[in-house]
Parts: C-alpha cells; structure tokens; sequence
C-alpha cells in the first residue's frame, strides 16, 4: 500500500514523454559543450517527438486529465476511460479536436464613472 493517500499523476504518457525529452536535452547539451550545431539541433528535434509522443499517448488513455481521480485510477497501468471524449480544460484535448468547453464568462460592458466621482 502506498504512504500516500493521493494520486501523484505518474502515467505511461507522462513519464515516457520525461525519459525522450532527458535523451533530447542530454544531446543537446552534448551539442553545446562540442559547440555543434547539428547535435544542438537534433536534440531539440528528439525533445520536440518527446512532445509529441506524450501527447499521442495521452489521447490513446495512457496519459490521465488533471485533479482528482477514483482510487481505482491511480495505478500507472490503467487506461483512462474518458480519453476518447476528451477531457474538460485539457489542452491537448483540445488541441485534438476533443474535450469539453470549459464555461467561459461572458464580459458585460459597464458605464463608465468620471473621474471622482463614485457610485452609491
């Protein structure tokens, strides 16, 4: 049983997406202690799949939407069932063209008081 009594997020999306973007830094890196451009380069290109990896990975229900979640959940190996209509405030879903609108407020005009002078 775990210490804690929380899920802390940790998914097949989100720690393969850390473990390709480690290899497109250390590249890079390597690129800028050898002053190549060509490694600094492709290893921004490796941090950028990474990028893109998560996200596929995300959208196929390996990644999970923020806040709360069911116990049942929490483990790393566990699809997540919404993936496939998108999560509320996820911008990778909506980025996909999935996802739910979050409620947008709607900004209504106010007259405006001189300078001075206060409403009461």
């Amino acid at each position: 049983m775990s210490a804690h009594q929380y899920d802390e997020g940790h998914t097949v999306a989100g720690w393969t997406g850390f473990g390709v973007a480690t290899v497109g830094t250390t590249v890079a890196g390597v690129g800028v202690c050898a002053v190549s451009i060509p490694l600094i380069a492709g290893g921004l290109a490796i941090v950028a799949v990474g990028v893109l990896v998560t996200w596929a990975l995300h959208l196929t229900g390996w990644g999970k939407p923020p806040g709360r979640r069911e116990r049942a959940q929490w483990g790393m190996r566990v699809r997540d069932p919404l993936a496939r209509t998108g999560h509320a405030g996820c911008v990778g879903c909506r980025l996909a063209g999935r996802g739910k609108v979050v409620e947008e407020y709607a900004v209504v005009p106010r007259e405006s008081v001189p300078a001075g002078e206060t409403t009461g």
